[in-house]
């Protein structure tokens, strides 16, 4: 795999919320990303304890494929995944170990719009998103993530 790199990092402290943009963020493993909704357990679905909740990763080619396909434009924030990431093929990831900056994360499986994300968003972003919606991962080994970090499969 051609490493590609995080381009944007967002985090929400609260279900819901408009997303922050970050430089950086530290990674917990085992917990999710330090200041997270899903960190603190105050998550739309946190009352369903999930590793694959740790982190969301999506393709900025997605959230471009989403405008030039279906006139949505998004920022990458409000896709409402923590890592954005350019060269990337994510799906390729379920089910792998790969390395984001200094961290070690596992892909758990695809991360599907869902009807929560088009509430907070617009109609048609479901749709737009199918099968590109980005990757939830396990963090296995934690460490700072940043914008510019390389991301590698192991």
């Amino acid at each position: 795999m051609h490493p590609g790199k995080v381009i944007s990092i967002h985090i929400s402290s609260e279900a819901s919320q408009p997303m922050q943009s970050l430089s950086q963020v530290n990674a917990a493993a085992g917990k999710g990303l330090e200041g997270d909704r899903y960190y603190r357990a105050t998550g739309t679905y946190s009352n369903k304890p999930d590793p694959a909740r740790q982190v969301t990763l999506i393709e900025f080619e997605s959230i471009e494929a989403l405008e030039s396909e279906h006139g949505i434009r998004l920022l990458p924030g409000d896709i409402r995944r923590n890592l954005v990431t350019r060269d990337v093929a994510l799906n390729h990831l379920v089910g792998k170990e790969f390395k984001v900056g200094e961290t070690l994360l596992r892909g758990i499986r695809l991360c599907e719009p869902c009807t929560h994300l088009e509430s907070l968003t617009q109609e048609g972003v479901m749709s737009g998103l199918v099968h590109r919606g980005g990757l939830r991962a396990e963090i296995l080994s934690g460490g700072f993530i940043k914008v510019g970090d390389e991301v590698s499969e192991i």
